[in-house]
C-alpha cells in the first residue's frame, strides 16, 4: 500500500473553536473561564493567533499601513473580557472571535481596518471603519459630498464580491446636509463598515487565510478611501 503524504495546510479553525464558545456561553463566569483556560489556549486562542501570522504577509500586500501582531494581548486578537461597565449584561467574558487589522494610527477598535468575526450565532468578515468620532464622521460625509464617483466605485466592488454596507445610521438627515442629497442614505450612515458572511466550512477550510485575503482585496477601494477622508496614509 502507498502512503500518500500531504503537504496541503491543516485548517487553522477547527470545530473545537465553536465548541468552547458554545461552552462558555452556558456557562460565563469566571471560575469556569479559569478551570478552562488551557482549552481555551488550544481551542481559540492558538488558532486565532496563527492565523494572524498566516495574514501577516497578506495584510502587508493589501497596505502597509495596517498591523497584524500575533500577540496574546494587545496586538490583533481582540481581548476574551467584555466591557460590561455601562451595560445590563453583567457577564464577563465574550461568546465571540474577534480578530482586527487595523490602521497603524488608530489607537483602538474604531480606527479603519479588516476584520473577523466567529461566532456559533454567525460569522463574518468586515472592512471600514466601525462608530468614528464625530470628527471623522464629519470628513467621511464631506468627502462623499466632495468625491462621489470613487466612494460609488467602491461600493460597486463591495457589491460585486458579495459585500453589504452594515452598521447604524440617523434617522433624519445629518446637520447641515441636504435632505434630498441622492446619497442622503449613505450621508446618514454612523458607520462606515461592510460585511460578507461566512460558512462554517469556509472558515475550518485549509488555506482560510488566502480566502480572507481574496475577500479583503474586494474592500481596499473602500479602505483607501476612507483613509484618504481621514488624511490617513494608505
Amino acid at each position: 500500500m502507498t502512503v500518500v503524504i500531504s503537504n496541503a495546510p491543516a485548517p487553522v479553525f477547527t470545530p473545537d473553536t465553536l465548541a468552547f464558545l458554545t461552552q462558555l456561553a452556558a456557562n460565563n463566569h469566571r471560575d469556569w473561564f479559569k478551570a478552562n483556560q488551557a482549552d481555551y489556549e488550544d481551542k481559540v486562542r492558538t488558532p486565532a493567533l496563527k492565523f494572524i501570522e498566516a495574514m501577516t504577509p497578506h495584510i502587508q500586500q493589501l497596505s502597509p499601513r495596517l498591523t497584524a501582531v500575533a500577540k496574546k494581548v494587545g496586538g490583533s486578537l481582540m481581548r476574551p473580557q467584555r466591557d460590561a461597565r455601562f451595560s445590563k449584561d453583567k457577564t464577563p467574558y465574550k461568546i465571540n472571535v474577534g480578530i482586527q487589522f487595523r490602521h497603524f494610527q488608530g489607537k483602538d477598535v474604531h480606527a479603519p481596518g479588516f476584520y473577523l468575526h466567529i461566532a456559533n450565532e454567525g460569522c463574518f468578515i468586515g472592512a471600514g471603519i466601525w462608530h468614528p468620532d464625530s470628527k471623522a464622521l464629519n470628513r467621511i460625509r464631506s468627502c462623499i459630498l466632495d468625491n462621489p464617483s470613487a466612494y460609488k466605485q467602491a461600493l460597486k466592488q463591495l457589491t460585486a464580491a458579495g459585500f453589504s454596507m452594515d452598521g447604524d445610521s440617523l434617522i433624519r438627515p445629518p446637520k447641515g446636509f441636504d435632505k434630498d442629497h441622492p446619497m442622503i442614505d449613505e450621508l446618514k450612515r454612523k458607520d462606515f463598515i461592510a460585511i460578507k458572511a461566512i460558512s462554517t466550512e469556509q472558515l475550518f477550510a485549509d488555506n482560510f487565510d488566502l480566502w480572507c485575503a481574496e475577500q479583503f482585496s474586494h474592500a481596499n477601494k473602500l479602505m483607501a478611501y476612507l483613509c484618504f477622508a481621514l488624511d490617513l496614509d494608505y
